[in-house]
């Protein structure tokens, strides 16, 4: 018995050594593709000073209005993701990207991410580069928490809304983590700090943009770079972390009545009969009843819309602001 458990002892050590090893040999290798990547990132947009930190907004195209762009949770490189679909609006409107902290060629802040420090921030670095509201914000996924909360807080700064299959407050405010999920959410950040997302690539960014036409083969190359560096960072995980809370902060101001807001529904084929695609579709029917000026669409496809639809997007997109918005603008 004491021999079997001896040798079951130098198993355990042989193998957490290898395993040790490894992470230590990927580890160095992360480090050093991230030090030849960095001349790739010579930063594209301009950088605002926020505190002691700079955030980045990237601006093209001019006309009357200006259209935010505001990427979902762990989308790490959103001036070169969200090109195919921005690149539309820019050739007749003003368009930001706004990378907030952690994402694209913005520092990592360590702050926290409660929802009126995000806020807070995003409207400083609009200003800060010269984009003056009120705005069209265009959020996708998460986001649309704080572009709902803008309107709450600020709603002479927004003109509108274009939500694109965006969380809602109380889908937020209504799923908090457990102890497995907020586990998982920080091993998935130290994880990405060892470096091992770069084994699986597809875990730092979409395969679907390096496939498609929209980008340069240098863009191709900046957009792998920036996700291998910025993707999972502690300002991602602390954005998922304070979900719950952010959602509940919303949740306590009144509904944004008099924003309109034109919900972009997302359903994939394989999910359209799915309780929670359902469930999605009523939340969203449901807010906007309680709206002035609102509509809900469904776009066929998956959660990451816009890569597969900017057309349509920017189509519907138009329409509601100038059928819809300025419409009600003139009429008032």
């Amino acid at each position: 018995m004491k021999k079997t458990i001896k040798i079951l002892k130098k198993i355990f050590i042989s193998i957490s050594a290898v395993l040790i090893l490894t992470l230590v040999l990927i580890y160095i290798y992360h480090s050093f593709q991230l030090n030849k990547e960095a001349a790739l990132l010579k930063g594209e947009g301009t950088w605002t000073q926020i505190g002691n930190k700079k955030m980045n907004v990237y601006s093209e195209g001019s006309g009357e209005d200006t259209y935010v762009f505001m990427p979902g949770s762990g989308i790490a490189a959103p001036v070169y993701e969200m090109k195919g679909l921005y690149s539309k609006f820019s050739m007749e409107n003003k368009i930001a990207i706004l990378e907030r902290a952690g994402y694209g060629y913005s520092d990592v802040f360590h702050d926290g991410r409660d929802i009126d420090t995000i806020l807070e921030q995003s409207r400083q670095a609009l200003i800060q580069s010269g984009h003056n509201p009120p705005y069209i914000l265009m959020p996708h996924s998460l986001s649309g928490l704080e572009a709902i909360y803008w309107a709450q807080k600020y709603p002479n700064e927004v003109k509108a809304i274009i939500a694109i299959d965006v969380g809602l407050p109380q889908q937020y405010a209504t799923a908090k983590m457990n102890i497995g999920d907020s586990l998982t959410v920080r091993g998935m950040g130290m994880l990405t700090k060892i470096g091992l997302h770069r084994l699986v690539p597809s875990a730092a960014f979409n395969p679907e943009v390096i496939q498609q036409s929209f980008l340069t083969e240098e863009e191709k190359d900046r957009y792998k770079a920036q996700s291998y560096k910025q993707v999972f960072n502690e300002d991602m995980v602390q954005e998922l972390l304070q979900s719950y809370a952010n959602g509940k902060k919303s949740m306590d101001l009144p509904v944004p009545k008099q924003t309109p807001i034109l919900f972009l529904d997302a359903i994939a084929d394989q999910y359209k009969n799915s309780e929670t695609t359902k469930r999605k579709k009523q939340d969203y029917e449901e807010f906007a009843e309680r709206l002035e000026i609102s509509d809900v669409i469904e776009i066929k496809g998956t959660h990451s819309i816009y890569l597969y639809e900017p057309d349509e997007i920017y189509q519907l997109s138009k329409k509601f602001i100038q059928n819809k918005v300025e419409v009600n603008e003139r009429d008032t």
